[in-house]
C-alpha cells in the first residue's frame, strides 16, 4: 500500500471545477495584481483570524520580513525566536541585518519556551518572534507578559497554523502585533505557488504594510520609504478564495486524523500515553501532545483540542533506520527540521553556545512526520502503524 506524505491531487479533484471555474474568472478579467481576488481574500482572513487588517504578500517569508520592515527594526536590533523552526524565522532577522537571538523549545509542543525567553533578553532586544509549530499555538499569555514587561514587539509566525486557537479561544494571529501566515501549497490552506498575508490590528502598522509592499510608494512612483515586491498576486488569491470555505473541514479531519494515530499507537503498545516524555520498550513513540482541551468552536461544538496538525510528528529512537524502513514499504516520511538554527553554518558567526539548546537537539535528531493529510484513508493510518509496530517489535 502506498502511502504519501501528501498527497495534493486527492484534494484537488473534490474542487476542481471549482478552481478552473474561478481561474477562467480571472483570466478574462486580465487583472492580476492587488484586484478584487486579494481584496476579497483579505476580508475573509481578517474576518477569519479576528483582526482588523490582512495583507496579502507574496510568501510566508516575505510576511515575516516585511513585518520587521514594518515595526523599523535596526542592524543590530535583537530579536529572540525558537532555535528549531524552518529556516525563515531567523533567515529574515539576518537579512535585515539585526540578530537572531535563538531560545529553547517546550519538549511536549516543539514551541518556543518562555522560560528561556526572558533570559536571553538584553537593552538591544526589540522583538519576540513566537512560531506555532506543525499547527500548535505557542503559550502567548506568558509571551505577551514578557512583551509587556521589557516594551517588545511580538510578531507570531503562524505559517503552519491558520485556524490554530489559543487557550482562551482568539486564533493566532490576533494575539501578537502582528500574524504572518503562509500559503505554500503544502499548509492546511495552500494555494498553487508561493503565497501569504499579514495580519494586525494597529492602523499605522496596517497602512505601513500595504506601503512597504508595492516598493514603499504612496501615491504611485512617489517613495518616502524602500520597500519591496511583495505583493500577492490574483491568481494565487483566486485558489485561496475557493479553497478557504473548506479549511475548517479539512483542519478537522487532520485532527480526527490525528486523534486515530494516537489511539493506534497506544492500542498497538508503541506508546504508553500522549505526551509522555520516556523513551523505553512500553513507550518507543512519543506523541504529540495537543494542548488547550476542552474548547468550543463558534457554534458551540467541543473541540478536543485547537492544534491543527499541519504535521503530525512523533518523536522515536533509532529515526533514520526508521524513515528508510518506511520508504521501503512506500510510506511518506519527512524530517523537520534536522539542524536547529543554533548549529547552522551560516550562523557560526553568532558563537552560540551549543549546549543551551538540549530540547532543540532531541527535537532535531528524533523527530519524524508522517502522513496527516486530510485524505488519508483509515487503512492508511493503519498500515502506517502497523509497519512502525513491525520495525520494533519484529525486526
Amino acid at each position: 500500500m502506498k502511502v504519501p506524505l501528501l498527497d495534493l491531487k486527492a484534494q484537488f479533484n473534490t474542487i476542481r471545477e471549482e478552481i478552473k471555474n474561478k481561474l477562467n474568472e480571472v483570466i478574462e478579467s486580465q487583472y492580476f495584481i492587488l484586484g478584487k481576488e486579494v481584496q476579497d481574500l483579505e476580508k475573509k482572513i481578517a474576518e477569519y483570524v479576528g483582526t482588523k487588517y490582512a495583507v496579502g504578500v507574496s510568501s510566508g517569508t516575505d510576511a515575516l520580513l516585511i513585518s520587521l520592515m514594518a515595526i523599523d527594526l535596526k542592524p543590530g536590533d535583537e530579536v529572540i525566536l525558537p532555535s528549531y523552526s524552518f529556516f525563515a524565522t531567523a533567515g529574515v532577522v539576518a537579512r535585515m541585518n539585526a540578530i537572531p537571538v535563538f531560545a529553547d523549545i517546550n519538549p511536549y509542543t516543539f514551541n518556543i519556551n518562555p522560560l528561556d525567553i526572558e533570559k536571553r533578553i538584553t537593552e538591544k532586544t526589540r522583538a519576540i518572534i513566537p512560531v506555532h509549530l506543525y499547527g500548535q499555538s505557542c503559550e502567548m499569555n506568558e509571551i505577551i507578559n514578557i512583551a509587556k514587561k521589557y516594551n517588545l514587539k511580538i510578531i507570531e509566525d503562524a505559517a503552519q497554523a491558520i485556524g490554530t486557537q489559543y487557550k482562551n479561544g482568539v486564533k493566532v494571529g490576533a494575539l501578537g502585533d502582528i500574524g504572518c501566515f503562509s500559503f505554500f501549497p503544502s499548509k492546511n490552506l495552500g494555494c498553487f505557488g508561493d503565497g501569504g498575508i499579514v495580519t494586525t490590528n494597529n492602523d499605522e502598522l496596517s497602512e505601513k504594510l500595504k506601503i512597504l509592499r508595492v516598493h514603499g510608494s504612496k501615491p504611485k512612483y512617489y517613495h518616502k520609504i524602500i520597500g519591496g515586491n511583495f505583493r500577492l498576486d490574483e491568481i494565487q488569491a483566486a485558489v485561496l478564495n475557493v479553497k478557504f470555505p473548506y479549511l475548517d473541514k479539512w483542519s478537522a479531519k487532520r485532527r480526527e486524523n490525528a486523534e486515530l494515530y494516537t489511539r493506534l499507537f497506544i492500542e498497538a503498545g508503541l506508546s504508553e500515553q500522549e505526551g509522555k516524555l520516556i523513551y523505553d520498550e512500553k513507550n518507543t513513540v512519543l506523541l504529540p501532545k495537543a494542548m488547550y482541551k476542552g474548547y468550543k468552536d463558534s457554534n458551540g461544538n467541543e473541540i478536543t483540542n485547537y492544534h491543527i496538525y499541519n504535521q503530525y510528528v512523533i518523536r522515536i529512537q533509532e529515526r533514520d533506520a526508521l524513515k528508510k524502513y518506511l520508504a521501503e514499504n512506500e510510506i511518506g516520511t519527512e524530517i523537520y527540521y534536522p539542524v536547529p538554527f543554533h548549529r547552522q553554518e551560516c550562523f557560526r558567526y553568532l558563537n552560540c553556545d551549543l549546549n543551551s539548546y538540549p530540547i532543540s537537539d532531541d527535537s532535531a535528531n528524533s523527530s519524524l512526520a508522517l502522513p496527516i493529510y486530510p485524505e488519508l484513508s483509515y487503512e492508511q493510518i493503519h498500515y502506517v502503524v502497523q509497519k512502525i509496530s513491525d520495525f520494533y517489535f519484529k525486526n
